[in-house]
């Protein structure tokens, strides 16, 4: 399997970019847009002046548990860049979604409760509601982070996809709001404790 594959098979349809699109974003936007890969893993990310986004990350089954994910995510922190990323709520019937917090909050991550992210996928018309989780070294402002989702889903989700789709993603003040009285739990301190704590 190609990397597209393995991403294509993991991640639910509405939050995948198209293969072009993706190849698009690395050819054009090489510069900014970077993929990073072996047999076991596969990281998307967006580096800009000022902050990491990190698309798309897989690891292996077979891999999962011996860290690898944590060298990718530490190899990104060196960078001394705060990180963004966008994840699913916990969903308790999928057990992948409640893992995926729990690696994100053990590296540090935080989630961004004042910012609402709903974006109607192309593929599917369905409305695609996530949360936004960052890690930053200088404990940035979840202000800070709302305007660099900003500037990132409108040079990457959306590059091109008139073209690229036929039609375009909404736009970014229909997808994303801030509001420091948004009615959100933290879904990092919501995750179910372990059985054996």
């Amino acid at each position: 399997m190609n990397w597209y594959e393995k991403l294509n098979k993991y991640f639910p349809i509405e939050e995948m970019k198209s293969r072009e699109h993706m190849e698009r974003l690395l050819k054009e936007q090489g510069d900014v847009y970077k993929k990073d890969e072996s047999d076991e893993h596969v990281l998307m990310y967006a580096e800009f002046d000022s902050f990491i986004f990190i698309d798309y990350v897989w690891v292996s089954a077979k891999t999962r548990g011996k860290g690898i994910g944590h060298k990718l995510i530490q190899k990104l922190k060196e960078k001394g860049k705060p990180i963004i990323l966008e994840v699913e709520p916990v969903d308790y019937e999928d057990t992948d979604t409640e893992k995926r917090l729990r690696f994100y909050q053990k590296e540090g991550f935080e989630h961004a409760k004042s910012i609402g992210y709903a974006r109607r996928s192309l593929a599917t018309n369905e409305l695609n509601e996530m949360e936004i989780l960052f890690w930053s070294p200088e404990h940035e402002s979840e202000a800070s982070i709302y305007e660099k989702m900003r500037e990132m889903y409108q040079k990457i989700h959306t590059y091109k996809d008139k073209e690229l789709y036929g039609k375009s993603y909404q736009p970014v003040d229909e997808v994303l709001t801030l509001d420091e009285d948004r009615d959100m739990d933290n879904i990092l301190n919501a995750l179910k404790k372990p059985e054996n704590a």
